[in-house]
């Protein structure tokens, strides 16, 4: 009589192909959904965290800003809003202008070796 633990031995050449063939099909598709679909996965999260960093940058920029035009109205300039704007004003040309130079010169740089 057989006991619970023993299991039916294979056949043909000690080996149990059905096991083997079930492997080789999972690891093909396994290898294939990887290398199509997990490519995608990858670029979709990507994409939609970096749109999300996007937003939420923006949002934290423009909150800044408009916090910075008040403490500056209230508490430095004492109630007057146009110095407010003309120094935040100031502090964004003053950036643009370096970020700009910035983008110029390093087009000068490629420029150069070609």
């Amino acid at each position: 009589m057989a006991q619970p633990g023993d299991a039916p031995r294979p056949a043909v050449g000690g080996t149990d192909w059905t096991a083997q063939a079930a492997d080789t099909i999972e690891r093909v598709v396994t290898g294939i959904r990887d290398k199509t679909s997990g490519r995608l996965i990858t670029f979709v999260r990507v994409l939609v965290y970096g749109l999300l960093a996007a937003v939420m940058g923006t949002l934290i920029a423009i909150l800044a800003t408009i916090s910075a035009i008040r403490a500056l109205t209230n508490y430095g300039f004492r109630g007057h809003v146009w110095a407010s704007y003309l120094f935040v004003g100031a502090i964004f040309v003053t950036f643009g202008t370096l970020l700009l130079r910035k983008a110029s010169s390093t087009k000068r740089k490629k420029s150069r070796r070609s």
